[in-house]
């Protein structure tokens, strides 16, 4: 199926689809101010964003300190931080395209699925997408390949498909299921970063995806 246009694109949301870095680190520096916590401006910033705040804090505060800056970052991200996202320059008209065109769109995100519906909802882009997955509040799909296969089932296994993302887990977790990577070059991932983890290939705008998605359709 390599050279065919995919039935079907995934696409990451926070740093691919929006920039949330506002409203993320925000909310996060809100959590420790009301906790009390020394704010650590060297570990903390947007080489974090992507994986899951449980996944990426506890080396930074520890297990148990984590959990606790959690609840409390939930709290002012659901309150304030959650709409504070701006779509990249171009991804609506990229949306727009790709679904009037026919293209199956889905989100795979590692955010919480509750919160990557209501920004979608907030963009106006809900009926654009056929599936919103997401990690669940209680943890249950943990990596980003969870969240891709999750996807895919309520798809219905599609015969073909691309996943979009600007960091290393987008790619890795695609490729656990034979999907190749088109990396968003104006993502959060650092120099490199997507070159490594070996997607197919990198775009430095949205404009630049739909000529790019026949060469990253691989086979399953």
């Amino acid at each position: 199926m390599t050279g065919t246009h995919p039935d079907t694109v995934l696409l990451d949301l926070d740093g691919t689809l929006v920039d949330s870095a506002p409203g993320i680190l925000g909310s996060l520096r809100s959590a420790f101010d009301e906790l009390g916590l020394p704010w650590p401006a060297e570990s903390i910033g947007r080489q974090i964003l992507g994986p899951p705040l449980y996944r990426s804090l506890p080396p930074i505060v520890g297990e148990d300190l984590a959990e606790e800056v959690i609840t409390v970052y939930r709290r002012h991200y659901a309150g304030t931080g959650l709409l504070a996202s701006e779509p990249y320059a171009g991804i609506d008209t990229l949306l727009h395209e790709l679904a009037a065109a026919g293209t199956r769109l889905a989100l795979a995100t590692s955010k919480a699925e509750v919160y990557a519906a209501q920004i979608l909802d907030h963009q106006g882009w809900t009926d654009l997408f056929e599936v919103i997955c997401g990690d669940t509040l209680d943890a249950a799909r943990p990596t980003k390949a969870a969240v891709v296969a999750e996807a895919l089932h309520r798809l219905g296994e599609p015969g073909s498909a691309v996943m979009v993302g600007d960091r290393s887990h987008d790619v890795i977790g695609a490729r656990a299921h034979g999907i190749g990577c088109v990396g968003a070059g104006w993502g959060y991932g650092g120099p490199g970063e997507l070159a490594e983890a070996g997607a197919v290939t990198i775009i430095a705008t949205p404009a630049q995806l739909r000529p790019a998605l026949p060469s990253a359709v691989e086979a399953r």
